[in-house]
């Protein structure tokens, strides 16, 4: 059954003006209030800034994590590893890519003990893959990271700013079943792609997805006020008979009144998944 969920720091007010990192103070508020918007798991965020806080890295956190899960029936499936952003796989030494590398075998390690079942692991933004020497560099970092993942029963899910002949492509020297797509519905309308083009390039890896709006060459708005062909995306999905995630990743709303926007947001996409019955989570 498809999962509804949100991004962490979401259910919080931003901390330093940040649209989006763990949340070092509030995290452990998230769980009651995830449950109060009528959403089913929280995707976890492990960056830099929170790293020296973050409960996954200890055997303690870890068990609180999992205790606050069970009391308040709200799951971690997922972690955005947004570390690998200000720290990328790409543009490094090799000597700094196998610490790096080193980084997400640990992590993937951590998530098996915390139940997490998938990291989404990205190559957007700073570290978006941009030459044949990087796609290289990629490659020769998740070809080893693939059989830890499957160890540890964690898939590794990619979200990349590539076009989709691209992106196919490099999925091609990728063939593993822990490796699959995360498709990110608001980066791909800002760079003008389209879900029909990216389906047919890649659809049946697509293992998750996160929903958000963004204008053409913009930045993130309201659910339904951007250039995303939700239409499309969910006519696609629906073919495709996808049956991963759902994780709100959404421009925030007024700061104390992230319940009530979150419970907005999933409406919007509980709209989507009744009219082209998709199997989605219970209605509101």
């Amino acid at each position: 059954m498809i999962h509804l969920g949100i991004m962490q720091g979401r259910l919080v007010p931003p901390v330093d003006n940040r649209i989006q990192c763990f949340p070092r103070d509030d995290w452990a508020d998230e769980f009651s209030r995830a449950a109060a918007a009528g959403l089913d798991c929280i995707e976890w965020i492990y960056d830099c800034f929170g790293e020296d806080v973050n409960p996954l890295g200890t055997d303690e956190g870890i068990a609180r994590m999992r205790d606050l899960s069970l009391q308040h029936g709200v799951e971690i499936r997922s972690l955005c590893a947004d570390y690998f952003m200000d720290r990328p796989l790409v543009r490094v030494t090799e000597e700094v890519r196998m610490e790096r590398l080193h980084k997400l075998e640990w992590l993937l390690n951590q998530c098996r003990l915390a139940g997490i079942k998938r990291i989404v692991l990205p190559f957007v933004d700073q570290s978006a893959i941009t030459t044949p020497a990087e796609e290289e560099s990629v490659v020769r970092s998740l070809q080893p990271a693939l059989p830890v993942a499957e160890k540890n029963g964690v898939e590794i899910h990619m979200e990349t700013s590539l076009d989709p002949d691209s992106f196919r492509s490099l999925l091609a020297r990728l063939v593993h079943p822990f490796l699959k797509v995360n498709y990110d519905s608001g980066n791909s309308a800002s760079l003008g792609y389209h879900p029909r083009e990216e389906f047919a390039a890649y659809g049946e890896r697509i293992g998750s997805v996160h929903i958000k709006d963004r204008k053409l060459n913009g930045g993130t708005v309201p659910l339904g006020t951007g250039d995303t062909d939700f239409a499309a995306l969910f006519a696609g999905l629906s073919e495709l008979r996808y049956t991963g995630d759902f994780i709100l990743q959404v421009a925030r709303g007024r700061s104390g009144a992230e319940v009530d926007w979150a419970r907005q947001n999933r409406a919007f996409v509980q709209k989507w998944l009744t009219q082209r019955q998709i199997n989605g989570p219970k209605s509101l």
